[in-house]
């Protein structure tokens, strides 16, 4: 009866450290709600965009600029700035204020994304890398991209990785959910 007991509790102290040791090995963790609400919202600069501002009349301000690791971007007359979680709109009242600070009477400008800042693909897929990103794009369209799924690549679903708000968060998703500019995106191992 005692061994009869033994086993029993060597057993399912077994299947215990077993589950601890899977669960620990997937780490398993849900796109958060702020993931899905992110990719409805309005486009937000930083680092890595190339900006394309256009001041009517005005071709020497007239340019292609990158946004610095800081998050600015350098404006001739006005200087740096800041463009780092600004959307486009905001961005072109901030560089018309400043122009309008003893430059000009009333600057007409607007900003376009030119470039937006790139995605990485990581893990079990052909050619892990840094790739461009393109409006609209889905993690299979990246998956695509760099090569396709290695053969031993979890193909259910993907890891991203994703600044929303300043803050940096991960979470697991569908292929079919969109990419952002600046994503990680991480195919796992599959386990059998």
């Amino acid at each position: 009866m005692a061994t009869v007991r033994k086993r029993r509790f060597v057993s399912i102290a077994l299947m215990v450290a077993a589950t601890s040791a899977l669960a620990s090995c997937t780490s398993y963790r849900p796109a958060p709600k702020a993931f899905s609400e992110a990719t409805i919202q309005p486009y937000r600069v930083d680092s890595g965009d190339r900006l394309r501002l256009t001041v009517f009349d005005q071709k020497d301000l007239t340019n292609t600029y990158s946004v610095d690791q800081a998050g600015y971007i350098a404006v001739p007359l006005i200087g740096a700035v800041a463009a780092r979680g600004r959307t486009v709109q905001e961005l072109e009242g901030q560089v018309a204020a400043k122009l309008r600070q003893g430059y000009l009477r009333d600057p007409d400008v607007t900003i376009e994304i030119d470039r937006y800042r790139s995605i990485f693909v990581m893990g079990e897929v052909g050619q892990p890398g840094q790739y461009a990103y393109v409006p609209g794009m889905t993690v299979q369209n990246a998956i695509a991209v760099a090569g396709g799924y290695s053969p031993r690549a979890n193909q259910a679903n993907a890891d991203i990785t994703r600044k929303i708000n300043g803050e940096v968060m991960t979470g697991r998703v569908v292929i079919s959910d969109p990419v952002l500019a600046g994503d990680t995106i991480y195919i796992r191992e599959r386990l059998f």
